[in-house]
């Protein structure tokens, strides 16, 4: 019980002083209350404000409650099988004359402490990121679908998906507008990277999807993807992060929220074309805004700062 002073206890407490002070009758007259509400209190109080708290009501005893029988039957049981489910052991009790629930038996046990206790879980422990040491060495690249409430018009009903490529290094992004996801987008996207971006890159990170690899097919073959050939073509190793943990990707995962904050959310594209313009000036903006990573420097000042250009 808390051991905090309440409002109702100070109340009582004042009660019993001007009772002791002017008698019973007197506090009964003047706070309202029974005489035999101020003798119950006076029963129980000892001179401080605790000792004026309600008790709990619980009662002590049930007339339908857990017979020592049952409970000797209960734990018996539990003892001879600590790693039975909770429902098989269930099941046996009633073969050896248990006639209650299994909520009956589950809250029982909880209140005798019966269930093992819960192994400790592994806190997750990430590992130190390695910090890249130039442009190229290594980049991320991810889909991000543009959200319907954003194509109005005749473009209403189709969808449009936006390439996102970001150079861990110098945060440069790179973004073009695509009518699909799929490896052969994929590996146009990374055709028009290699062109554009000013330094070599060795190495692309992805995550699962279909549209880079074929890791999470149901097939025991997993064939290369047109995306995965190109890149060995090119001479670029492929990192994939762990499946479902997008966290890996995290920096465009970061910006794809930057994007949704400050470019989706209140942008509207009539046509396909419309999309691209938009976009291409989202970019260029992002280009060219400092960023505290970056010691308050734009991705592009970073990345053409490099001594190598």
């Amino acid at each position: 019980m808390s051991n905090s002073i309440t409002q109702d206890m100070t109340y009582r407490q004042s009660l019993m002083k001007y009772a002791e002070k002017y008698g019973v009758s007197r506090a009964s007259r003047k706070y309202d209350k029974s005489r035999s509400y101020i003798y119950f209190w006076k029963q129980r109080w000892d001179g401080s404000a605790a000792s004026l708290s309600c008790q709990s009501r619980r009662p002590h005893s049930h007339p339908n409650q857990h017979t020592e029988a049952e409970l000797k039957l209960i734990r018996d049981m539990r003892r001879r099988n600590p790693e039975l489910g909770m429902i098989e052991l269930w099941h046996r009790l009633r073969q050896r004359g248990y006639t209650r629930c299994p909520e009956s038996l589950f809250r029982i046990m909880r209140k005798l402490e019966l269930f093992p206790p819960e192994k400790p879980k592994k806190t997750y422990k990430p590992k130190p990121y390695e910090q890249m040491q130039y442009p190229g060495q290594r980049v991320q690249i991810d889909v991000k679908f543009v959200p319907s409430a954003c194509l109005v018009g005749g473009v209403a009903e189709e969808k449009f998906y936006q390439y996102t490529f970001i150079d861990e290094y110098s945060r440069f992004r790179y973004l073009e507008a695509f009518r699909e996801h799929s490896t052969y987008s994929s590996t146009q996207f990374l055709k028009h990277v290699v062109e554009k971006f000013p330094y070599a890159i060795e190495c692309v990170q992805t995550d699962n999807g279909f549209e880079f690899t074929n890791e999470m097919g149901n097939s025991k073959k997993k064939p290369l993807t047109l995306f995965e050939k190109t890149l060995t073509q090119l001479g670029i190793r492929h990192k994939k992060i762990r499946a479902f943990t997008p966290r890996h990707n995290g920096k465009v995962e970061r910006s794809h929220r930057k994007d949704n904050e400050y470019f989706y959310a209140d942008h509207k594209f009539y046509s396909f074309e419309d999309f691209e313009k938009q976009l291409a000036v989202h970019q260029r903006k992002y280009n060219d805004f400092p960023m505290r990573p970056l010691n308050w420097r734009s991705p592009k000042q970073v990345l053409f700062a490099f001594p190598n250009v």
